[in-house]
């Protein structure tokens, strides 16, 4: 095998001797390898900016002379008017199609051209994708046929994708009688050098290869391992289109034969042996007849572009088929339909590489872990509340999913790769991914759903680190960014926790920036102030960072530290400053903070003198499905080590007042799917070592948490009291959850509520019957930086940091 797919000369001998059956056998089995059960379709809009072409193809019926006293060229509005009216239908693709270079052989088309003020057709295209970027939400793509390398560049801000379909190599087609005689543009040396130009350029690009117009077997082979040989040296090529001919009246092909179904069988097949499992392969569905779900079993992974708007201008007598007929057809044949933009996941995932600087802020907007178009309203902590979750599973569809589910029923331990595939589960796969994580929670952790009554106690929000994601801490003068700075004097943390033991908490959960001015001392200062106000509440605080902080400012080791810390009173830490425990993403979400093996280093050192941890993890902003893979594999590697996770939290990403999503660096968190799905892949990737999985109901609202606890959730966290750090970051779901509200929530899930303790003990009757007594909270003192001595010095605990 090459990168791409098979050796040339195996291609040709399988090609040549094995039955379609057969050919099509293995080339579904390397579609279901690197896509399972997907099947995408782009929602699109077909732009026809002009008619005109100086090539003169015997198959088209697309390019159309200049007609005298017509204009050839849409007008910008008519181009605004088709962009808004795919917009309203829920198109997110425009599609420009055009003849190539009609000014170089009508007058006609110079003449408009200069009437609108532009040198060349191209010049023209340019701005009317900048047009439909600036005021539509639709992303461009072109195709307007032979391109320079500067043309293409040219449209490289302003369309998310480029295409040309290579057509043939077989250069008795452009010979007299042959269907591209008189067409310039259609030579193939001309058009591979357009796609390398576009591969120079690092311009994801759309080819492919136009079957049944003279072309041999052989020949189809030909222009296939030339795109390959193409996509091998630049790795632009996001899609290979295989189009069948389709005869057309009042052309000179008008009686020509049309291949079959089966020649079109074969050639998708071997497209896929071609290319290999990686690759998008891709078939017009308007194109191939009734029954076009078949051309899935050949090895198709995409059904392109499909308008609920316009018609397909180039192929007019075959309408697409409705969206609905095109899911139930996927369905029909094994294949789970999702929509895509017009730029693939291969190609949208690596903006720096792939995209112009100015598409990465709207292109995150829209896109969802996967490079795929988010389809619902649904914002992490937002006032929108999430769409009810009704589970329906069947059997599994994508087959990597299916040896995932197989994997845990023998009790093996998952790879990343089974871990990914869970995580791209969609429609039947998701619900029955969610169902059976729902099974392995009944098994091991039964029907009652858990919480602990708790106060949330943020001492300051001063932060010498810039992590990226953060809109809790205060920097140099941010005084008055997302509310003042404070830094807590230790008498109003003992009336806190005070008044959260009068009203039922055992547990305060204490937590803070990275304060330049604190060292372990202030950590033991801290700790012993919470517990002046109430000796026997369990104090769960101080993130690994703070830990090693602590550690590092008195010169001792991690051990010695959490041991003072522990013996102090320290009942347990939690496991957040976590965010994705991978060194890829750390870098750019908080490179001033723990590394991934730093962070894992004071935890399992928390679990050496005995101190049990929460697990953490925060999604939905720049990291992919292998990074949260590593980061669920990673904690069940310890735990099996250590067994000292309480439970695990996925925390989704709170996007809304965040640095990095704010500066368009970041998506605006996960979708509702993501949120649901990876509280159900931690269920089944930390079965059975972590038995306890949280949602956060401050960030999922009631309606998520109802359909995280349908997923596999097993504990709703802590009431709270006081929450600080989701709301500075846009949070609107509230601050307190008192118990009544809890067990609500829970019963009406159909489940059964039990209040615990921190380590999931049993609780008082003293404290549950105090909690539902509990009397409004009396107004918090934020105090404001002020001098305090810390280990007999006087310092300043305003940050003066850069």
């Amino acid at each position: 095998m090459t990168v791409s797919g098979m050796h040339e000369a195996e291609l040709r001998r399988i090609a040549a001797e094995q039955p379609l059956d057969a050919l099509m056998a293995r080339a579904a089995a390397l579609r279901d390898q690197g896509f399972g059960a997907l099947v995408t379709y782009s929602r699109k809009v077909f732009i026809p900016l002009t008619h005109m072409c100086r090539d003169v193809c015997s198959y088209c019926t697309f390019a159309k002379p200049p007609k005298k006293g017509e204009r050839n060229y849409l007008t910008p509005d008519e181009v605004l008017a088709i962009a808004r009216a795919g917009e309203t239908a829920g198109c997110r693709e425009a599609l420009f199609t055009l003849g190539d270079k009609p000014e170089l052989r009508y007058r006609a088309a110079r003449e408009e051209l200069a009437d609108l003020g532009y040198a060349s057709t191209i010049e023209y295209l340019a701005a009317m994708c900048r047009l439909v970027v600036e005021e539509t939400s639709l992303f461009p793509h072109a195709n307007p046929g032979v391109m320079t390398r500067a043309e293409l560049a040219s449209l490289r801000p302003l369309s998310i994708s480029q295409g040309i379909m290579l057509e043939s190599t077989a250069q008795h087609l452009c010979a007299r009688g042959g269907p591209h005689f008189g067409s310039p543009d259609k030579d193939p040396a001309v058009r591979l050098q357009c796609i390398r130009d576009a591969g120079e350029e690092q311009i994801p690009f759309t080819s492919g290869i136009l079957i049944g117009i003279g072309e041999t077997r052989e020949e189809r082979i030909d222009a296939l391992i030339a795109l390959r040989d193409l996509h091998d040296q630049y790795g632009h090529i996001q899609e290979i289109i295989v189009q069948n001919f389709r005869a057309k009246a009042d052309t000179r092909m008008a009686f020509a034969d049309e291949p079959d179904r089966e020649e079109l069988l074969w050639t998708i097949a071997v497209a896929r042996l071609c290319f290999g499992p990686a690759m998008t392969i891709q078939a017009p569905p308007n194109l191939a007849g009734s029954g076009f779900g078949e051309l899935l079993a050949a090895g198709i992974n995409d059904w392109g572009g499909v308008s609920p708007v316009t018609p397909d201008h180039v192929n007019p007598e075959a309408p697409w088929p409705a969206i609905a007929r095109l899911e139930a057809e996927t369905a029909a044949h094994g294949g789970i339909l999702a929509e895509r933009l017009a730029v693939h996941p291969s190609h949208l995932l690596d903006l720096d590489r792939w995209q112009d600087v100015s598409l990465h802020r709207p292109l995150r907007e829209t896109m969802d872990t996967q490079g795929l178009p988010r389809v619902d309203g649904w914002r992490v902590g937002g006032a929108e509340q999430a769409p009810e979750l009704t589970l329906m599973p069947g059997t599994i569809r994508d087959p990597r999913i299916a040896a995932a589910l197989d994997a845990v029923i023998t009790g093996k331990t998952l790879d990343e790769a089974a871990v990914v595939a869970l995580l791209s589960a969609r429609g039947q796969d998701f619900d029955t991914v969610c169902t059976y994580a729902n099974r392995l929670r009944q098994e091991t952790a039964g029907d009652t759903v858990r919480f602990v009554v708790n106060r949330n106690i943020n001492y300051t929000n001063i932060c010498f680190h810039k992590c990226a994601f953060c809109a809790f801490s205060k920097g140099k003068l941010a005084a008055e960014l997302r509310g003042p700075a404070y830094d807590l004097d230790l008498d109003e943390v003992t009336r806190r926790t005070a008044e959260a033991w009068a009203r039922g908490a055992t547990e305060v959960c204490m937590q803070g920036g990275i304060h330049p001015h604190y060292t372990g001392q202030t950590y033991l200062d801290l700790l012993a102030a919470a517990k002046a106000g109430a000796p026997d509440v369990h104090v769960h605080a101080f993130s690994p960072l703070e830990v090693r902080h602590g550690a590092d400012s008195l010169g001792v080791s991690l051990t010695e530290f959490l041991t003072m810390l522990r013996d102090a009173g320290l009942g347990s830490l939690p496991g957040t400053a976590a965010e994705i425990l991978d060194d890829e993403v750390r870098e750019v979400l908080c490179p001033e903070k723990l590394t991934t093996g730093e962070w894992f280093e004071v935890i399992e050192a928390a679990h050496t003198v005995g101190l049990r941890t929460t697990a953490t993890i925060m999604y939905g902003h720049i990291e992919r499905p292998e990074h949260q893979a590593r980061h669920l594999l990673r904690i069940r590697a310890l735990q099996e080590r250590t067994g000292g996770f309480t439970e695990f939290v996925p925390l989704p990403f709170v996007a809304m007042e965040a640095p990095i999503y704010l500066k368009g660096g970041a998506r605006p968190g996960p979708t509702f799917r993501e949120a649901v799905l990876l509280h159900a892949v931690a269920r089944i990737v930390l079965h059975p070592v972590i038995t306890n999985i949280q949602v956060s109901w401050v960030k999922m609202g009631e309606t998520g948490v109802r359909a995280a606890l349908a997923a596999g959730v097993s504990d709703l966290g802590g009431t709270l009291m006081n929450e600080s750090i989701s709301r500075a970051a846009g949070a609107e779901h509230g601050q307190e959850w008192s118990p009544e509200v809890m067990e609500r929530v829970i019963s009406d899930a159909g489940r059964v509520p039990a209040q615990r303790s921190t380590l999931y003990g049993a609780v008082p009757d003293e404290r549950i019957a105090t909690g539902r007594q509990a009397q409004p909270l009396t107004p918090m003192i934020q105090t404001a930086p002020h001098k305090r001595r810390n280990n007999g010095k006087l310092e300043g605990s305003l940050v003066q940091h850069g």
